[in-house]
């Protein structure tokens, strides 16, 4: 399990490694039924996914992404909230 701010910096380091580092390319979500949600997908290539503290730590960290950075929205990661998870299931946040 990890904090948000472990999270974070995995999701940076994976961003930052990729060849085009570019956060708008890149799709965020959270999830309890994990292998559910990466085939809606339709299994994408690059997924990865990091098992978070809490629902709370997995909101927190796609909130980020999605609305708070980086500071222009045009490079925001792509996605949606939203969602009625059971905060007694295990979460997870994807990236793809």
């Amino acid at each position: 399990m990890a904090t948000t701010s472990a999270i974070k910096a995995a999701i940076n380091k994976r961003v930052n490694d990729s060849k085009t580092v570019d956060y708008s390319i890149w799709t965020i979500g959270i999830t309890t039924e994990l292998s559910t949600r990466k085939e809606a997908h339709s299994n994408p290539q690059y997924w990865q996914y990091w098992e978070a503290d809490s629902l709370d730590v997995a909101r927190e960290v796609e909130n980020y992404y999605l609305n708070e950075y980086p500071e222009q929205k045009s490079k925001r990661m792509k996605g949606g909230t939203g969602g009625d998870m059971s905060p007694r299931k295990t979460a997870y946040v994807y990236i793809f």
